[in-house]
């Protein structure tokens, strides 16, 4: 009868690796610095794929296993013909751990930057993986065979480690500090291979980049509370050891000639190999913070569009209920009495009403706006105006059948050319109501998920929430959910009775790229 596989457990694994990096050591025929490389690749990766991967163990049995073991053969063997093959076995392996954190950004998008961290750090080492088999396959890199070995050092060290601490330290103490402060480090690898292939004074540029990122580091690592002091101090030397060594990284690339190459392998290799890398990596395992990440708990419009969106899509899902406005009835969002009865009044009677726009590129975007201006006529869809000249929008609201709570689809025209499809729902997490908003985009959806706020008798709708909440700018494909880097707010006011004036405002990054004003006036009144 068969036996149930049970996976090792991640003492388990760790012991097995610190057992074939030992026998590595004993049997090692290269140069002794070879094993800084070697002891990254047989522990280092292994230990701290596990403290991600967690109950994950496919990567490891599949794909790693035999990376490890070509790693091994590789340091205990002289030059040989398998060489080349035993280095794409582990080049493999890396690029495997590059789609895995690939996954892992494209399930979650820019939501949690703690996260990006982790993924990020994963991506690099494929660079590690690949410089690692220039180095054993002499290719020629235009560097030489030292400096490619150096490079394949640096994605793993540098490039995968740091960033992975750094997305462990997220978890436990995210700050607008430690954004700032990521950030700078997950750019600095793109700054280093910018700098080593094309200028030499971009080294330096990302030298001074991770001194600021890793100093900011060491700050923040002082302010968080850990489970336990011995894990803090661990953190502390980890990140403190590279607050020394990064300071002879600048001598080296501002090319001062006492500190070379010999003196950088026994220095800093040595120190960032047993304090930065074994201490983070002991530190952590104390206990590695739990993400906080949670699956969408919010409901996703069944509606995809083809290559044409238009009003063309709506036809094979038109409803039964009749509709007036964007919203039955307001008080499932704010308490009614709080806001002007023009406000109510145009989302529960969108129909009543007309609404012009003045539409505003910001100059730098103005070239993307105008490629894709190129495209939007077609698709019909996000298809606004260049030019900021007043017009009027105009439409119907149409009902629909999208799986979704009472969804209505808003179809806005400028001269009977479609603008905008906007399919309005709601949904209810943890007794707040938020307004679920699809636009139809080929083969996939866009999802606006807005929080609404009295201010004052003004009312602001924004895609800015806490970490908690489902406010955000969503793309949906398939089976996935991306969270994109996109923020909007809408807020409307009334002017005076039967009169609103509405700003809507788009940013890319905390960028702000779109702003719309609309005036908005009850029929009736005109």
């Amino acid at each position: 009868m068969k036996e149930n596989f049970e996976p090792m457990s991640f003492k388990q694994i760790a012991f097995l690796h610190i057992i074939l990096f030992v026998v590595a050591v004993i049997f090692t025929v290269g140069p002794w610095y070879f094993l800084m490389l070697t002891v990254a690749q047989l522990l280092f990766v292994p230990v701290t794929l596990q403290m991600i991967l967690k109950k994950d163990k496919r990567l490891y049995y599949y794909f790693a296993i035999p990376a490890f073991i070509s790693v091994f053969i590789l340091q205990v063997t002289t030059d040989t013909k398998l060489d080349v093959v035993f280095a794409a076995i582990y080049l493999l392996f890396t690029f495997v751990v590059a789609l895995y954190g690939f996954g892992r950004f494209i399930r979650r998008g820019f939501a949690r930057l703690e996260e990006f961290a982790i993924d990020a750090g994963m991506m690099y080492l494929f660079i590690g993986g690949m410089w690692f088999f220039a180095y054993v396959a002499e290719i020629d890199t235009g560097f030489s065979p030292l400096l490619t070995w150096l490079t394949g050092i640096h994605f793993h060290y540098s490039s995968f480690l740091l960033p992975v601490f750094i997305g462990f330290l997220g978890r436990l103490y995210k700050t607008t500090a430690y954004k700032i402060v990521c950030a700078i480090i997950l750019i600095s690898p793109i700054v280093v291979a910018l700098g080593i292939t094309f200028a030499p004074w971009l080294e330096v540029v990302s030298v001074l980049l991770y001194i600021i990122g890793i100093y900011g580091l060491i700050v923040l690592t002082l302010k968080a509370t850990f489970t336990s002091a011995l894990q803090k101090v661990g953190v502390l030397v980890s990140f403190g050891s590279l607050g020394v060594t990064i300071i002879f990284s600048l001598l080296y690339a501002a090319r001062v000639t006492t500190v070379n190459i010999d003196f950088m392998l026994r220095f800093h290799g040595l120190v960032n190999c047993v304090l930065f890398a074994l201490y983070g990596i002991i530190s952590w395992a104390i206990f590695t913070p739990p993400s906080t990440e949670r699956g969408r708990r919010f409901p996703i419009s069944k509606i995809n569009g083809k290559y044409k969106i238009g009003e063309q899509i709506l036809t094979k899902h038109i409803g039964m209920q009749q509709y007036k406005g964007l919203v039955d009835d307001m008080n499932i969002y704010v308490e009614k009495d709080n806001l002007s009865s023009t406000i109510i009044d145009f989302y529960e009677n969108t129909t009543d009403y007309r609404l012009f726009s003045e539409v505003h590129w910001h100059s730098w975007f103005k070239p993307f706006a105008a490629i894709y201006r190129l495209m939007s006529g077609t698709i019909q869809q996000l298809n606004l105006p260049f030019s900021n000249k007043r017009t009027e929008m105009t439409g119907d609201i149409v009902p629909v059948e999208d799986g979704r709570t009472k969804t209505r689809a808003w179809v806005r025209k400028i001269d009977k050319e479609v603008i905008f499809v906007a399919l309005y729902s709601s949904h209810q997490t943890n007794d707040k109501t938020y307004m679920n908003i699809a636009l139809p985009l080929p083969l996939s959806s866009m999802i606006g998920i807005l929080e609404l706020h009295e201010q004052g008798e003004k009312l602001l709708l924004t895609s800015k929430g806490t970490s908690k909440s489902d406010a955000g700018i969503y793309l949906a494909a398939c089976n996935y959910v991306f969270k994109l880097p996109l923020q909007e707010q809408f807020l409307i006011e009334e002017i005076k009775e039967g009169h609103l004036r509405a700003k809507h405002e788009m940013r890319i990054f905390t960028l702000p790229f779109l702003t719309i004003d609309y005036v908005i006036n009850l029929k009736e009144t005109l």
